[in-house]
């Protein structure tokens, strides 16, 4: 068997990375002076750790180790594709950025339509199921082509879908946090489905790994089995992480506003105050 650590040249990777590398700082440089908008450090440095884990998903040795030997690489890139990177590229862009992409009045009506949370996620997710059909991949991993495509698709349905939670323009479909919190655990629990099915299949589902060597001693049923629980237990805990966050963030929040701004909640504190300022009954001697 041929060394799966064998470096292999991607200059289509390069060059899509490359434009959004190029194309982020030409926009900040350009446009940003022009429309007045101002770009903190954080979000850069935001928007470059998702190229680069952009990069590490797409270029050697992830895309040679998913497309020649392991699905659980495979899994692993439309981890990164579909859990991480979207999110970073969309807090890192900011919202003046954001508006002169979406400034064409169909993109500004595409965006305001296809981005509704219901729909976002009904899309993201069937293009997920859509893309990890045996048929697709076994498809997609003998035609570059139909490879490249199907990553397309699961990343613009993915930013897509994280759009409605990390947006703040008011213009354009947004979440209140809880709202946000709610719609990021289901999107936990729909890929259970799939997960479990790829884990506990009695045999290989995807025939072409079937038929290619498996390096690390693995064998067929076993990368598939991996694959699976990568799917469920580190997409569940990407997921999860970032609602442990926004909890955090919008608890602290509440604590911060003056307490006539709050929403109208009954809580334990408003109880136990109210039973202290409460006089005890009279005796009754």
């Amino acid at each position: 068997m041929k060394s799966p650590w064998a470096w292999h040249a991607h200059p289509s990777v390069w060059a899509v990375i490359g434009l959004v590398a190029f194309g982020y700082a030409a926009a900040l440089r350009l446009v940003g002076p022009k429309v007045g908008g101002q770009t903190a450090r954080r979000q850069i440095a935001t928007f470059y750790t998702g190229v680069a884990l952009m990069w590490i998903a797409a270029d050697w040795p992830a895309h040679d180790l998913a497309e020649r030997y392991l699905f659980s690489v495979h899994m692993v890139q439309h981890i990164l594709l579909t859990l991480v990177v979207p999110p970073l590229l969309l807090v890192g862009t900011p919202d003046w950025l954001k508006r002169w992409l979406l400034r064409p009045p169909s993109a500004t009506a595409a965006v305001r339509f296809l981005a509704r949370p219901l729909l976002a996620a009904v899309i993201y997710n069937t293009a997920f199921v859509f893309t990890h059909w045996p048929p697709v991949v076994d498809a997609a991993l003998r035609s570059e082509g139909i490879h490249f495509g199907a990553h397309c698709l699961i990343f613009f349905t993915a930013l897509l879908m994280w759009f409605p939670v990390m947006n703040r323009m008011p213009e354009f479909p947004m979440l209140t946090p809880p709202a946000r919190m709610v719609y990021l655990f289901l999107q936990s629990v729909i890929p259970t489905v799939p997960a479990s099915f790829i884990t506990f299949a009695d045999g290989v589902i995807y025939k072409f790994y079937a038929t290619v060597p498996h390096p690390f001693h693995l064998s067929a049923v076993a990368d598939q089995q991996l694959a699976g629980a990568l799917m469920k237990v580190l997409g569940g805990s990407i997921l999860w992480g970032v609602i442990v966050v926004m909890f955090f963030r919008w608890y602290a929040e509440e604590n911060r506003r003056p307490r006539t701004q709050r929403d109208d909640v009954l809580t334990w504190d408003d109880v136990a105050r109210e039973l202290e300022r409460t006089p005890p009954p009279p005796s009754s001697s």
